[in-house]
């Protein structure tokens, strides 16, 4: 028997030989291997490639990342009439909403956001925050809530009645009883009138002194309903001002009568610009949707001018505007207002700035028509519209509309407009939840903001120079100053998945701005392939346009797409705080009778991280190999090896791991091998 396997194992394929080899091999093997089996039972994998815990799929999110034959979220649409009274610096207001229940549960109460509150003198954040972050005297801070009622009419078609309702306020929050269950599929509509003071200070909203009169930048404004959704049910995340927002989808109408010399702008489509717009204005803009150049609408020289004004403008105008498929409005007047707008694919791109914001924002509106156009490649912008707003607000987004100070420098300009109309994609289309995790919208915003600002400023050598520095570096994703980030903060980081609130100020925005993009530029470039990723992540954006993606369906729809786990680098880049080093320890250099030289380079992982290897090897003739190692080189374990054979003339004299620093390593002195001199 065995002398007949050995002659034929001789005369076997050699491929099919070696597989019966190993074959032999695992069976010889059998007792330990089954020993080991035994001793290693009920152990935890602890490897790095281990797969992601992620929530079991349902109906409602499969294993793929998709959302399910029976994923649902609810609706809120909204009616808002609102006033703005310049002399207290008031708003008031009155709302409609009207709410489905597209849940499959009864709901008895629902939550709204009242995200004025957090500046109220009785607020958690008021006794947080310094003394000097608080307002002037006289200044009354939140909501003053003049009602809270159900609507419900007796019969279809019927008028209504407006019935009081119960309410709590909670801080940020407030809950509202229902006069009677609200099934699966039923509606809900309530009633609800309120006033509050614009701040004149104020991260999201507030107003801005001028000789014409004050500026206002006006959001988060009304009672808004909070998400209740298949994952946490009513989420209820008191708001501190650093994580944001997460808001249900709806059409919103929303009017604002202010004084007849203030121009108003906000969310959405004018809809009655015959009533508020002289026909010089009315022209302009229909030409400026039609052209790639910008168009003055109002010039720096007709501000203030009463030609502005449509024939027989009383002491106020009405501003009305319809917004569909929102989460959101915002909405800024101001007397003093130049405009500017131009259109792409029959999107109309605006830019709304006082006299002090020139010479710069008179770039602003062709920067914004640069950014949706660019941006578009991800998801086509949906919107008809796209605006920009000089003003107190240092940089915030709304659907449609975004806030930015910047007045002085022309890239902090262009980026803090590519960033805040970038959350048009992220999260305003793609809704994920900014209270709880900030780097789904801000990474993702940051990592699209590289590519528009690169192809804005390409051949621009001042642009060159001030990307190389440390503010701009960070802003961009370059690793290197990530990595110096890491070893300045060590011990001091949290996992990207924390929320902003709990997060130290200092080191925050690292952590849910930078973080995340350097670590998706690191993946698309070095990892995977990078038309690969893109289309990706362009699939991720489709699947959850106008829906409610968590964490898990991105990661899931990532892997997904490009058809690999990559659960060993999602722990450790958002769910953990690990850090990469890689090492080469040394090199042996054998000669094989002059003929080749066989070598073996001696690599160790020193640190949580894993990742793919790159080798840069330089011969003693002056070549040069670039070897590429897969992520894979570490599946048994923290230490490897990797041979190659080269020729007597190219015997390798320097080993480099990263040559070109782009991966996020956090010790590069272990990173080279040097040869010895020679005697």
């Amino acid at each position: 028997m065995r002398a007949t396997g050995v002659a034929s194992f001789r005369t076997m394929n050699p491929r099919i030989a070696s597989l019966v080899a190993a074959g032999a091999f695992l069976a010889l093997a059998a007792p330990a291997h089954a020993q080991l089996a035994v001793s290693r039972a009920g152990v935890a994998d602890t490897s790095p490639f281990r797969p992601l815990a992620l929530p079991t799929p349902s109906a409602y999110r499969t294993g793929s990342g998709m959302p399910g034959p029976l994923y649902w979220q609810q609706r809120a649409d909204y009616d808002i009439r609102a006033s703005l009274d310049t002399a207290t610096n008031t708003v008031r207001g009155e709302e409609t909403i009207r709410y489905t229940n597209n849940s499959p549960d009864t709901l008895r109460y629902v939550w709204l956001q009242l995200d004025q509150n957090t500046s109220g003198p009785n607020s958690r954040l008021a006794a947080l925050q310094p003394p000097w972050m608080r307002q002037e005297a006289g200044f009354q801070a939140g909501y003053t809530l003049e009602r809270v009622n159900g609507l419900r009419a007796a019969r279809p078609g019927a008028r209504p009645a407006s019935t009081a309702l119960p309410y709590r306020v909670n801080n940020t929050m407030m809950r509202v009883e229902l006069d009677r269950p609200l099934p699966p599929k039923a509606v809900a509509s309530f009633d609800i009138a309120w006033h509050n003071q614009v701040p004149r200070q104020g991260s999201r909203t507030g107003r801005e002194r001028f000789p014409e009169g004050w500026l206002y930048e006006v959001a988060q404004w009304f009672p808004r309903m909070a998400v209740y959704d298949d994952v946490r049910g009513w989420n209820t995340e008191q708001y501190f001002g650093s994580g944001e927002f997460y808001l249900e989808y709806g059409d919103i109408d929303f009017a604002v009568t202010a004084p007849a010399s203030y121009t108003v702008t906000g969310t959405g489509v004018l809809s009655n610009a015959a009533q508020v717009l002289a026909p010089a204005q009315r022209a302009r803009l229909a030409a400026a949707v039609r052209s790639d150049t910008t168009i003055h609408v109002i010039a720096a020289g007709e501000v203030g001018s009463r030609a502005l004004l449509p024939a027989g403008t009383g002491a106020t105008r009405t501003w009305r505007f319809h917004a569909a498929n929102v989460r959101d409005v915002a909405w800024a007047a101001a007397p003093n207002f130049i405009w500017d707008a131009s259109g792409w694919e029959g999107i109309l791109i605006q830019a709304l700035y006082p006299p002090a914001a020139l010479p710069l924002w008179a770039e602003a509106a062709d920067m914004g028509r640069h950014t949706i156009m660019h941006h578009s490649n991800w998801y086509h912008y949906p919107y008809p519209t796209a605006i920009n707003v000089n003003g107190p607000v240092g940089g915030m987004e709304y659907p449609m509309i975004v806030f930015c100070s910047e007045r002085r420098d022309r890239l902090g300009l262009y980026f803090v407009t590519t960033h805040e109309l970038g959350h048009e994609w992220f999260p305003m289309i793609v809704g994920s939840n900014e209270r709880l995790y900030g780097w789904q919208d801000e990474g993702f915003n940051t990592f699209i903001d590289y590519f528009s600002t690169v192809d804005r400023f390409k051949g621009d050598t001042a642009f060159a120079r001030q990307m190389q520095g440390p503010m701009w570096g960070m802003e961009l994703g370059q690793m290197r100053f990530w990595t110096d980030f890491v070893r300045s903060y060590r011990g001091r980081e949290a996992p990207s998945l924390e929320p902003q609130d709990r997060n130290d100020g200092n080191i925050s925005s690292e952590l849910h701005y930078t973080k995340p993009a350097v670590g998706l530029h690191f993946l698309r470039n070095e990892v995977v392939d990078s038309a690969a990723f893109d289309q990706a992540f362009r699939e991720y954006a489709r699947r959850w346009a106008f829906r409610h993606p968590t964490p898990a369906d991105f990661f899931r729809t990532m892997n997904d797409a490009l058809g690999e786990d990559l659960s060993w680098f999602w722990r450790s880049w958002f769910y953990r705080t690990d850090h990469l080093d890689q090492a080469v320890d040394s090199v042996s250099v054998r000669d094989s009778a002059g003929v080749a030289v066989q070598v073996r380079v001696y690599l160790s992982n020193r640190l949580e991280m894993v990742a793919p290897v790159d080798l840069t090897i330089t011969g003693a003739d002056s070549s040069v190999q670039h070897v590429k190692l897969p992520v894979e080189i570490w599946y048994r374990g923290g230490a490897t090896s990797y041979p190659l054979h080269a020729t007597p003339a190219a015997r390798p004299v320097r080993v480099v791991i990263d040559a070109r620093g782009v991966y996020p390593d956090v010790n590069r002195t272990n990173n080279t091998w040097q040869a010895p001199a020679s005697p």
